[in-house]
């Protein structure tokens, strides 16, 4: 099967979203955490709903829960590598549920791809602003980005497990072709 069959063909308007929703979350992103490095203090404690919402500026040099802190350069190595698969994949997507998974996590990790490229204290080694605080639900403190990234992935898993390939279509359990229409995702009929 060639790339110019229809399973296979490029559809810019797929790849547009998936770029549009990159770009707007990495946006949102790098906006928000202007506006907490601009008028907050590192350290303040924001009360929005109580203990439910608070802003809590912080800058975080690891992961989840300050993880690996000590080596934020496999972190920069890790979005990189995460930023690449996605942009190389992007041309095998043919599903606006799948744009919109892929354009969460990328517009997240180029998010926080950015802190660490070019936050202090170095180039590669920048710590993530976060300030996202919901004690009441998990002790991590985190940002837009991570929303995106979790969002995204929560997504990946739910159309994994749903069996729905990068075109949108749902298998039957052991076939590599697709089902028949009548099992179709939604995204089928809107490409109708």
């Amino acid at each position: 099967m060639s790339d110019a069959s229809p399973e296979r063909r490029v559809r810019p308007g797929v790849l547009a979203l998936l770029a549009g929703i990159a770009v707007v979350w990495f946006s949102l992103d790098q906006f928000t955490k202007h506006l907490v490095e601009t008028n907050l203090t590192e350290g303040e404690v924001v009360p929005v709903l109580g203990n439910v919402l608070q802003w809590y500026f912080v800058r975080n040099p690891g992961a989840a829960f300050s993880m690996i802190a000590d080596m934020t350069w496999i972190l920069t190595i890790v979005a990189t590598a995460v930023v690449v698969v996605i942009v190389v994949l992007a041309r095998r997507i043919q599903s606006k549920w799948w744009a919109l998974v892929f354009g969460l996590v990328l517009g997240g990790a180029l998010g926080n791809l950015f802190d660490r490229l070019f936050r202090p204290p170095s180039f590669g080694e920048g710590h993530v602003v976060d300030f996202i605080s919901t004690p009441w639900m998990m002790p991590a403190i985190y940002n837009v980005a991570d929303i995106g990234v979790v969002v995204g992935m929560c997504l990946f898993v739910l159309l994994t497990i749903l069996d729905v390939g990068l075109d949108g279509r749902r298998r039957k359990r052991g076939d590599d072709e697709p089902a028949d229409d009548a099992e179709a995702t939604p995204d089928e009929s809107a490409r109708a």
